[in-house]
């Protein structure tokens, strides 16, 4: 495991462990955070632990013209029902992703370190989000980095029944329309699979970000 230091350098992705734990240390601003996310490498850790720096092997990415709108939710998409907005309630949509009650999980990782640096990256122009609103309120939503022809999606959050889903499929039509050309989903998750997400090698991940970043 690779200690950082002041200077906004990471190690080789291919040294991080199976787990796909590369690195400790540092910090969160802007500057470590998107030389992070060029390299294929992300923050995740507990509160009252050190910053951890992961790149996992597979990792598990969308290819927007791959989204998978099932029956169900061509429903809901065509009931209008809910409205869709691109980067109108960034804060609102973080906070509400660190604060939403998640089945089976304990707390959140998203704790106000990360909040702040993602605050500040969102006024830098690099984090954007996507919100599904529903009679006005916002109903869910989601967050991430866009550098280059690729977004970075760090986490999502719904209060309604399929308002995350809403959220999620606009937002990639939204992206593709903008030349966005690969979705970082980071972890697998049986709700990211059902949208079509797949699981591709480290090493071609990383390729791909050469590319378009």
């Amino acid at each position: 495991m690779h200690l950082l230091t002041n200077k906004i350098i990471f190690p080789s992705v291919d040294l991080a462990d199976e787990e796909g734990l590369l690195a400790i240390g540092g910090d969160l601003t802007p500057a470590r955070l998107l030389e992070a996310y060029k390299n294929g490498i992300f923050p995740w850790y507990n509160e009252d632990d050190p910053i951890c720096w992961w790149s996992p092997d597979p990792r598990c990415v969308l290819f927007p013209d791959q989204l998978y709108i099932s029956k169900s939710m061509q429903r809901v998409l065509k009931a209008g029902e809910m409205v869709f907005t691109v980067n109108t309630a960034f804060e609102e949509v973080i906070r509400n992703c660190k604060s939403i009650s998640r089945k089976g999980e304990y707390g959140t990782w998203i704790h106000d370190e990360m909040v702040d640096a993602y605050i500040q990256l969102h006024k830098l122009g690099y984090a954007i989000s996507g919100e599904a609103w529903k009679d006005g309120k916002l109903a869910g939503g989601l967050y991430g980095v866009r550098i280059g022809n690729v977004f970075f999606g760090e986490s999502m959050f719904s209060a309604v029944s399929n308002a995350s889903k809403f959220a999620f499929i606009n937002f990639v039509q939204h992206l593709s329309k903008d030349d966005v050309k690969l979705i970082d989903c980071q972890m697998q998750t049986n709700h990211l699979l059902s949208l079509g997400a797949t699981m591709i090698p480290r090493s071609a991940f990383t390729s791909l970000l050469k590319s378009y970043v």
